[in-house]
């Protein structure tokens, strides 16, 4: 009896606040919510502990070697001298900024930057998609992965054996007469020589009308096959009843992949493609220094190699000052491209980074 008793008055009781809560305005629920936010966040934490415990780590990586030098920044509006910190140097404005502006060297590494950066996305971001719908249609389990292993391994070679491939395929050597070694050019030199593309004895690589070919094309054998990884897995996502009922609708295979497959990986090649945006501004710093020499300047010289010219001068004299400048005006332009495009990406398709 007296059970019942209890049960009926946490019933009445449940009741009640049922009824205090549904009593309540969407302004005072809202101001409820608010009140209480830092202490329902408190509750996810101390749950979760353990794997925000884990992004410790990351987090204590982040602010020592990303944030805390973010200081530097000032060098792009303070004069540096030595012995002083960057803190107590004299402030000289927007003086370096216009330097910058006014060097042609900074305006012809913007360009390079940013049609090098052009050309491997239209050329270099489609590859590695064509390589995932590739993969997906190969049956065999073993055959695909040798495929796939194949194609990501250079990736995991060092920037160093990278370009000494590359040099060796672009070398020219000749006999001491000057004239052309028989068997001694490099495949490349062999075949920019049959099509009659250099003269004996010339260098590509010293050729600044080669070097973004040259680059584009390394750059896509060597990124290409990783790359294909987060689409390979964007199509192993999609259903395979979308693929029957297609296929009983009578669609071929490029329909298929038209109507199918490339619309399931919309949210993903936004994703991407956003990401790539963001990186235009920002090419493969140590490949080029490894790669490009005075005579490639016109074509190969770019934002990242200009500023360590500038910051290690030429011998007697440095300006930290304006190559900081062109790093801070880089990043900003690099901010803006993300924040255009994630923008055009919600409004257009729905799906963004934020």
């Amino acid at each position: 009896m007296s059970e019942n008793i209890i049960m009926k008055s946490k019933k009445r009781k449940v009741r009640v606040a049922m009824t205090l809560d549904a009593t309540k305005t969407s302004e005072e629920i809202v101001e409820e919510l608010e009140r209480t936010k830092w202490k329902r966040v408190g509750k996810e934490l101390l749950k979760d502990w353990r794997l925000y415990l884990l992004l410790l780590p990351l987090l204590i990586f982040m602010f020592m070697f990303k944030y805390l030098p973010i200081k530097g920044v000032l060098q792009a509006f303070k004069f540096n001298d030595e012995g002083i910190t960057v803190m107590n140097d004299s402030w000289f404005g927007l003086m370096y900024v216009k330097q910058l502006f006014q060097n042609n060297d900074f305006w012809r590494a913007l360009r390079n930057t940013f049609v090098n950066s052009m050309y491997g996305l239209v050329f270099g971001f489609p590859i590695p998609i064509f390589l995932a719908l590739l993969f997906s249609e190969i049956k065999s389990y073993g055959y695909r992965s040798v495929l796939q292993v194949c194609t990501y391994l250079p990736k995991f070679l060092s920037t160093v054996v990278t370009t000494s491939i590359i040099t060796l395929w672009c070398n020219v050597q000749g006999n001491s007469a000057g004239q052309e070694a028989i068997g001694s050019n490099g495949l490349l030199t062999q075949i920019f020589l049959a099509f009659n593309w250099i003269t004996p004895g010339q260098n590509i690589l010293q050729t600044y009308k080669f070097f973004r070919p040259v680059y584009q094309i390394s750059g896509i054998w060597e990124a290409s096959g990783y790359g294909s990884i987060v689409y390979f897995a964007a199509v192993l996502a999609i259903s395979p009843t979308n693929y029957e009922a297609a296929k009983i609708d009578g669609a071929s295979k490029l329909q298929q992949i038209r109507y199918v497959t490339l619309p399931s990986m919309a949210p993903t090649l936004s994703i991407m493609l956003i990401m790539r945006i963001g990186q235009i501004l920002n090419i493969g710093y140590e490949k080029v220094m490894l790669l490009y020499t005075p005579a490639s300047y016109e074509t190969a010289d770019v934002i990242s190699t200009f500023v360590y010219r500038q910051q290690q001068g030429d011998g007697t004299t440095t300006n930290y000052m304006l190559g900081t400048a062109a790093d801070l005006f880089n990043s900003l332009i690099a901010m803006c491209l993300v924040l255009g495009a994630n923008a055009i990406s919600r409004r257009v398709s729905d799906t963004a980074l934020f």
